[in-house]
């Protein structure tokens, strides 16, 4: 299918599409949807960005358009994805086609209050968008009943495991009809991906359309190799070369990520954070100054990297390394939207030399150098090592080895390809530069 208008979606649909010019489907909406509406279960293989919403969004509100009210608390379609970030998007990309319909979406997630939520789930819904977590709250204090789901869609499915939330979708699933309609969309294709397509899914279509592992072709990738103890005088001088631009940085947890944030917003830079521990409503806050420009630079951990989608970002800093090396395709996927370009930047500390290899071995390909020169492995155990009895036993947010304690070598069998950015720090590297982040 080569147009949206061969799908046979019906009118109020078709006009949500040319108002937001739209007219032909990526190669995941093109094959998902004329199997969603021939009524099939779907497994589908995407990475994030490629326009996985709507391959289900549209044949699921197409089907609910000729289907009558829904009765009070309950939804005819449940959409769960593993984020509150996700499930803002989703529903606010499914609200702005309901806009001129008779369906109602609404959506839950965790770090709200409770009482509003129970209250908009009273008239019952067409489409309810959740993270697992929250709903299980709702269904626990009868403000929903799934007795009348007719179709479920699982999200970043993958995340969702990755998160822990298998127990939960084992309850969720127990409470849905057993005769209904079931997507699942994910990223990778785990063994244990596998034994859940197998328990939820009813003789499921298998589309693919990106391999795993994979990222946009429009970015640019590369690795600067520099100490733990100066990452943060790294980043301020690539930001500095990029004032107006967007970036996004990722961290390995929490606390690094506040840190990290504190210490650019006391040198000048316009930056907030993003995780777990934020409320919803700081999450929201700072998405939005992020957004509109307010904000330059994000601090985030990986419940971000699937739950942004900002087309205006253009650089990624991977500041630490994630040790799940899909998370760095998810990482680095929130720049190069919608057709546009970007640029990811992995730094990478003695420590973290297996964690690159592990991503590169994903990928099948070398990151280009940009900066810096590759640690031997005979480094990296004793690094990752010191990074963990620092950080109390977790890799992360602690400090790696420092820049008098390591000194860079070339790494046997690798030979750097120098690109663009010269090796030195730029600025040089004060007392701050020690600040762990």
């Amino acid at each position: 299918m080569t147009d949206f208008s061969m799908f046979g979606l019906r009118p109020v649909l078709m006009a949500g599409l040319e108002a937001q010019g739209l007219a032909t489907p990526t190669p995941i909406q093109s094959r998902a949807i004329p199997l969603v509406m021939d009524g099939r279960d779907l497994l589908g293989l995407a990475q994030t960005g490629t326009g996985k919403t709507l391959a289900f969004g549209l044949p699921l509100m197409h089907a609910l358009l000729g289907a009558g009210r829904p009765a009070p608390k309950t939804t005819q379609a449940l959409i769960l994805a593993p984020t509150r970030e996700l499930v803002n998007q989703i529903a606010e990309t499914l609200g702005g086609f309901a806009r001129k319909t008779p369906l109602k979406v609404q959506r839950v997630v965790g770090g709200a209050g409770l009482n509003p939520q129970i209250q908009k789930l009273a008239k019952g819904c067409d489409i309810l968008v959740a993270t697992p977590g929250r709903l299980l709250d709702l269904l626990d204090r009868r403000a929903l009943t799934l007795d009348a789901t007719q179709m479920l869609v699982l999200d970043e499915a993958d995340q969702m495991l990755d998160l822990g939330f298998i127990h939960a979708l084992r309850k969720i699933a127990a409470l849905l009809p057993k005769q209904r309609q079931t997507l699942m969309f994910s990223a990778t294709m785990s063994k244990q991906m596998n034994e859940i397509a197998n328990a939820y899914l009813d003789r499921p279509e298998r589309v693919q359309v990106s391999p795993p592992g994979k990222p946009a072709e429009k970015i640019d990738q590369a690795v600067h190799f520099v100490s733990q103890g100066d990452k943060a005088r790294l980043l301020e001088g690539y930001l500095k070369d990029h004032p107006e631009d967007l970036a996004l940085v990722f961290a390995r947890t929490k606390h690094g990520a506040d840190k990290l944030t504190k210490l650019l917003i006391g040198w000048g830079v316009e930056a907030g954070a993003i995780h777990g521990n934020k409320s919803q409503g700081q999450r929201e806050r700072a998405l939005a100054a992020f957004r509109d420009g307010r904000l330059k630079v994000l601090g985030a951990t990986d419940v971000a990297a699937r739950g942004i989608d900002i087309p205006d970002v253009r650089h990624v800093y991977n500041y630490e390394l994630p040790e799940v090396p899909e998370n760095y395709v998810h990482r680095i996927g929130r720049t190069a939207r919608a057709g546009a370009s970007g640029r990811a930047v992995a730094f990478c500390a003695p420590a973290e030399m297996g964690d690159l290899r592990a991503i590169e071995r994903l990928m099948k390909r070398d990151l280009a150098v940009l900066g810096g020169t590759p640690w031997p492995d005979d480094l990296a155990g004793p690094a990752r090592a010191a990074a963990r009895q620092r950080s109390g036993g977790r890799g992360g947010a602690g400090r790696g080895a420092s820049g008098a304690q390591a000194k860079p070598r070339t790494g046997a069998g690798r030979k750097p390809r120098v690109k663009g950015r010269g090796a030195g720090k730029p600025g040089g590297a004060g007392d701050r530069s020690r600040q762990s982040a």
